[in-house]
């Protein structure tokens, strides 16, 4: 995995812990969610013209990973409604990987080294041992967690490709708008104006900005390199969401997290050699 894919992939783990932890912390996170796509849309809308180009074997990607994104947003603000971010992140960002390599391998034909396979399933089992399964979980949160982590596997795949044929920046605002205000309408039909004008604050600003950056350093990352080690490299933000819920949500933080947390870095130390 080259340096500079490697650099792009933990910048966005950063980020993406960041919007996460924001909209975990709304009061309604489906509302939270609807707005900060809004703002992702209409904050990188008058930068698209000038980057725009989209060849017309980009626009079948662009459909398949706007389906997938919004299943994605919509699973994931319902997960964060039922249960912790704890218990959801770790699930959702962890067992991603080990989907996307299993396909990647399997039904793709994409060529691995031992090195590079390890490395995502330490990654796997690190994010996994972070929460765990057992103990408090919430059944139907770590239910949608593992729903939510079908959605990553399959927008990272689709994107793995469909960047190929768009700039980046254009791909992620047209997948996005379709995504994101097929979403923010449905919410506002669901529960009117009312619960979207609440969730317009500098939170719910910020976490539409770091959506869109986030991602638009993955796809970055996925034109360097191939989906597994990238989607890998990535849930490095399970360990900075788990601290960041331990000091600003309140939750529980023991030992498993902190061994979970180890076998993270080995990952993805092996990922980045």
């Amino acid at each position: 995995m080259p340096a500079s894919a490697f650099a792009l992939a933990l910048a966005a783990a950063f980020i993406h812990a960041l919007w996460n932890l924001l909209i975990a912390r709304a009061r309604d996170p489906e509302a939270a969610t609807a707005v900060a796509l809004i703002v992702a849309v209409v904050a990188f809308a008058p930068i698209t013209p000038f980057l725009w180009r989209v060849e017309s074997a980009a626009w079948p990607y662009i459909a398949g990973t706007s389906a997938f994104h919004l299943l994605y947003f919509g699973l994931l603000a319902a997960a964060y409604r039922r249960a912790e971010l704890s218990v959801v992140y770790p699930i959702a960002r962890g067992v991603a990987p080990v989907l996307i390599l299993v396909v990647g391998v399997a039904a793709l034909g994409v060529a691995t080294s031992a090195g590079q396979a390890a490395g995502v399933l330490l990654v796997g089992a690190g994010v996994l041992l972070v929460r765990g399964l057992k103990g408090h979980a919430d059944r139907v949160g770590v239910l949608l967690g593992l729903g939510t982590a079908v959605t990553i596997a399959g927008y990272t795949l689709i994107d793995n490709q469909g960047v190929e044929h768009a700039n980046p920046i254009a791909y992620l605002e047209l997948t996005t708008a379709f995504a994101g205000l097929v979403y923010a309408a449905g919410v506002f039909a669901a529960k009117g104006a009312p619960a979207l004008r609440r969730e317009v604050n500098a939170h719910t600003v910020v976490a539409g900005l770091a959506m869109f950056g986030a991602y638009a350093l993955v796809l970055a990352a996925l034109q360097l390199a191939a989906a597994a080690p990238v989607a890998a490299v990535r849930e490095a933000s399970i360990v900075i969401a788990t601290a960041g819920a331990a000091l600003f949500l309140k939750e529980r933080f023991g030992p498993a997290r902190m061994v979970g947390a180890v076998l993270v870095v080995l990952g993805i130390a092996l990922l980045g050699l």
